[in-house]
């Protein structure tokens, strides 16, 4: 069983970008500037890392270039219990063959870099107004069309697809809530896993993603009690949020964990008491993110301690 001072809580690379200051993709990028960056998080006192693909996409990283980022690793200490794909759907119209076939390579690597699970969502790229927005969730993004059919066989299809791949090398997948999506909802999400039906599928309850939407939402505890029984995995941020019934105007904000809307102290120790034994990979948008991620790591080994972990 794992233990407050054992579990793996990973920081997330978002906050590095995908490129480098001159403007080079980090898949590009010799590994002197990933060293530099993976050393950042580790000199935070994090022993684990999650380098998602808005970071470094490893499913298109040559087999000596991903050589080169295990030595990186290696020399800055850092583990990777989990492989975090962002904005890369494979049913996206345009690249979803793409995505699935990156996919399939991270499920591959995933055994080598020591990852236990592989995140999959269905967010697609920002639009031109969501890149102009100070918050990109202020802005209209992208909508799977919940009424077509195909397009929803297809997605349970292919994250079949991955799920028995990922099944074939040990590895779980999950599936991360996004507003507009096949997994938009609480709701939403159960129907889909229990239509993939793959024991090692299970849903990443960001619930962050949708609290910090200027719209109405559903209670956040409800939300928490539909999703938490069949989450294997946890991306985590919270948001303050602010609601004036006399104008209908919202206001939204990232925030440490302790601070926001979600009382993650209640909501941990409830995934606890469900048996939740995944990883933690902490998120936050605004200010310096990584410093922010190592406040919410200490915060949530407090918290596992105290529910006698």
């Amino acid at each position: 069983m794992r233990t407050a001072d054992t579990w793996p809580i990973a920081a997330n690379m978002l906050s590095f970008g995908s490129t480098t200051a001159d403007g080079t993709p980090n898949v590009d990028a010799p590994a002197e500037s990933w060293r530099g960056q993976l050393q950042q998080v580790a000199d935070l006192g994090f022993t684990h890392v999650d380098p998602t693909d808005a970071w470094l996409s490893i499913g298109e990283l040559s087999d000596a270039r991903f050589a080169e980022l295990l030595a990186v690793l290696k020399e800055t200490g850092l583990t990777v219990p989990s492989v975090s794909t962002t904005r890369r759907s494979v049913i996206d119209a345009e690249r979803g063959e793409d995505y699935l076939r990156f996919g399939h390579t991270i499920i591959d690597r995933a055994p080598e870099l020591g990852a236990e699970v592989v995140n999959f969502g269905f967010m697609q790229a920002l639009t031109p107004a969501q890149e102009k927005a100070l918050w990109f969730w202020l802005a209209e993004g992208h909508h799977d069309d919940l009424d077509d059919r195909d397009a929803y066989a297809l997605a349970v299809a292919r994250i079949r697809e991955l799920a028995d791949h990922a099944r074939e090398v040990g590895v779980d997948v999950s599936l991360e809530m996004y507003e507009d999506t096949y997994v938009g909802t609480p709701d939403l999400a159960v129907r889909f896993v229990h239509d993939v039906d793959r024991d090692n599928v299970g849903i990443n309850p960001d619930l962050g993603n949708l609290v910090r939407l200027h719209r109405p939402i559903e209670d956040i505890p409800t939300m928490f009690e539909k999703v938490l029984p069949l989450t294997n995995f946890w991306h985590i941020k919270n948001y303050t949020r602010d609601e004036d019934p006399a104008t209908g105007a919202y206001a939204t904000h990232p925030t440490p964990l302790v601070q926001g809307v979600v009382n993650y102290r209640a909501v941990i120790r409830r995934a606890l008491e469900l048996g939740f034994e995944g990883v933690f990979v902490c998120e936050h948008y605004g200010s310096d993110s990584l410093g922010v991620a190592a406040i919410n790591r200490e915060y949530i080994r407090e918290v596992l301690r105290g529910a006698g972990r």
